[in-house]
């Protein structure tokens, strides 16, 4: 199946940007550039909603718990790597996979899911990292929620720094994080013999189900699923049998060293609330800030609590980034629908900035970690309609060929789903009941009931419509139109021609490609932009000396233009400078636009590149952006 006759490539600005086929990588650097993408994932399993299940299962339950921790590890570490599978193979990513197969209302109803699990991953982030900012600072915590804000241009650089450069700084900050909880652990001195017990699986009380499953939903995250499957996919590999092999082996050894990496920071977290809260008889510990507050008195040093806190800030730094960029494939890959990234990013975070501010001004800070706990148990609900279609494509022969899954993975995975599944229904149930046999509330029963049948029935249809579909390929899901027939080509000609200046050495620039676009019979419409104070608040009636030497140059430069035969008019706009080019554009009937780039990069490009992109968007004449 030739994958590339598709015009939808996943995270496109970074598709293959990393070439493993190089001859100028050898040996080690060879083998070394396929890893990167599984460090990327294992983030979201050490995220600040970890942290918060992993200190309240410690010190309620002491190492009892570690067993759901390693279990879902290796829940993680099998649909990790058939998410990966998935990307190498057909080269698409989950998303995409479910688009072409489900029919566009379901498609609509994964798509909305996917999202609220990505809201709720970034509201335990900026919950983690709003804690982190006030464990180190003692600024309020609303404080330290309005400055998570400011990560989406730190992303924003990153972006644009590209893939390795990017990797290299998440496992940075893993690697910080992992060092922090080495010197916790060494503090703490835990009983290893008690420790070990800790891994065999024992029955559990409705409590602890409810905090061994927010641990799974914690660990096991329906956005990496869509992650991953787009990640691999910036690794340009060799498209025969034996480079995808590669690929696959090389892959699931990167996915085995982060996801263990990120168990060792999950059972740290455990292992240190159980070893210095329960065995101390603080079993109330649950929060992130009172274990913060009692490290230092019981383990007899400050370092404990600074270590603590900058971990915990890395933590909700590095797992932003990458639900980030899963927001980005679950919008491209569903709704076919790219806008840019840094406004993505604003989105994700202002959606999940409300309720966390919400609580904060209700409640004051004291619920927070029932908040986190919260959102990874809304994570774990969504995870049955990433799963169930993960296994439908990977175990569907037609299109993954040699590669499809073996049938006894396929029951581990089904298993898995089916476990997981049950989990949250049982608990849904075991909350809803409780709810249920009090008085009152009728509406809320009625949501409670409805919400229940449609995401019973939604399971029903992501498990057996793919069975149904019996397509021996799927249709290519494109952003892009066919072709279209060249039959005639015809050069438009332009009489009326704007030219946006800022009286600068650019100037020449423009106007030279401007009469490029040019004829004879063509006229140039000059237009510069007046921003000084005064026109804010006198806009046209402004005469002061800024205007006037404004209006002086633009009397120049048509003079100039005169003198070589050169018909031209020389207008000027006041204080807005998009809105007033557009105006001055549409009111002369100008039928083409040149208009100055600047180049910048970083938050002036965020700043000037404003003006091109609204101009662009309000006219329906061609505009000419000259790189100046």
């Amino acid at each position: 199946m030739d994958h590339n006759k598709y015009n939808y490539a996943s995270l496109s600005e970074v598709h293959q940007s990393v070439d493993t086929t190089s001859s100028k990588r050898k040996g080690w650097r060879r083998i070394l550039s396929f890893f990167g993408p599984a460090y990327l994932v294992s983030v979201g399993y050490m995220d600040p909603g970890n942290w918060a299940t992993d200190l309240a299962g410690g010190s309620q339950f002491g190492y009892k718990l570690i067993w759901v921790l390693l279990m879902s590890n290796l829940m993680a570490l099998l649909l990790q790597s058939l998410s990966a599978r998935l990307g190498i193979v057909r080269g698409r990513d989950l998303a995409q996979a479910n688009r072409e197969t489900y029919p566009r209302y379901i498609n609509y109803a994964l798509y909305g899911l996917a999202e609220i699990a990505i809201a709720a991953t970034d509201l335990a982030e900026i919950l983690g990292m709003a804690i982190g900012i006030q464990l180190l600072t003692g600024l309020p915590l609303i404080w330290g929620v309005s400055i998570t804000v400011l990560d989406t241009f730190l992303f924003l650089l990153l972006q644009r720094l590209g893939m390795r450069k990017m990797e290299a700084f998440i496992i940075a900050l893993v690697a910080v994080i992992g060092l922090s909880f080495l010197i916790e652990i060494i503090l703490a001195k835990p009983d290893l013999g008690e420790v070990v017990k800790g891994f065999v699986p024992r029955a559990m009380d409705n409590t602890a189900l409810y905090i061994a499953i927010g641990i799974i939903g914690a660990t096991v995250m329906p956005h990496n699923l869509y992650l991953h499957s787009a990640l691999v996919q910036t690794r340009k590999i060799k498209r025969d049998d034996a480079g995808i092999k590669k690929a696959l082996k090389l892959n699931f050894i990167d996915s085995a060293i982060a996801l263990n990496l990120a168990f060792f920071v999950n059972a740290a977290i455990l292992i240190l609330a159980a070893t210095v809260f329960f065995k101390t008889g603080r079993t109330d510990v649950a929060e992130i800030k009172q274990a913060h507050e009692l490290l230092a008195p019981m383990l007899g040093t400050q370092l404990a609590p600074i270590l603590f806190a900058v971990a915990l800030i890395a933590s909700g730094q590095s797992s932003t980034i990458t639900g980030t960029l899963a927001g980005q494939i679950v919008m491209e890959g569903y709704l076919k629908l790219r806008i840019a990234p840094w406004i993505r990013r604003l989105l994700t975070r202002l959606i999940a900035i409300i309720p966390a501010v919400i609580v904060i001004l209700i409640n004051g800070e004291e619920n927070i970690d029932s908040l986190l706990i919260l959102s990874q148990v809304i994570l774990s609900l969504q995870l049955g309609f990433a799963i169930i279609p993960l296994i439908h494509f990977t175990s569907d022969k037609k299109t993954m060929g040699k590669f499809v899954i073996k049938p006894f993975v396929i029951f581990l995975a089904s298993l898995i789903a089916a476990v997981l599944v049950y989990l949250n229904i049982s608990m849904v149930f075991g909350q809803a009941s409780s709810f249920f046999a009090s008085p009152g509330n009728m509406i809320w029963k009625v949501v409670i009931i409805l919400a229940g049948l449609f995401y019973v029935g939604l399971l029903v249809v992501a498990i057996v419509y793919p069975m149904k579909r019996k397509k021996a390929e799927p249709p290519p899901v494109q952003l892009h139109p066919e072709a279209a027939e060249l039959k005639q080509i015809t050069v438009p000609l332009y009489e009326r021609i704007a030219i946006a200046l800022d009286f600068s050495k650019n100037d020449l620039k423009l106007i030279n490609h401007a009469i490029g676009q040019g004829n004879a019979n063509s006229s140039y419409i000059l237009i510069h932009v007046v921003e000084s104070a005064a026109t804010r608040l006198m806009g046209k009636e402004t005469n002061d000396l800024e205007t006037r030497k404004d209006q002086e140059h633009i009397n120049t430069y048509v003079q100039q233009l005169a003198d070589k035969n050169i018909p031209a008019i020389g207008l000027l706009g006041f204080d807005d400078r998009a809105k007033e080019i557009v105006r001055l554009v549409k009111e002369n009937n100008a039928d083409m636009l040149v208009i100055g780039a600047h180049g910048h990069s970083g938050i002036k490009d965020l700043l000037y590149g404003q003006t091109i992109g609204s101009v662009r968007h309000e006219l329906k004449i061609p505009v000419l952006v000259v790189n100046v």
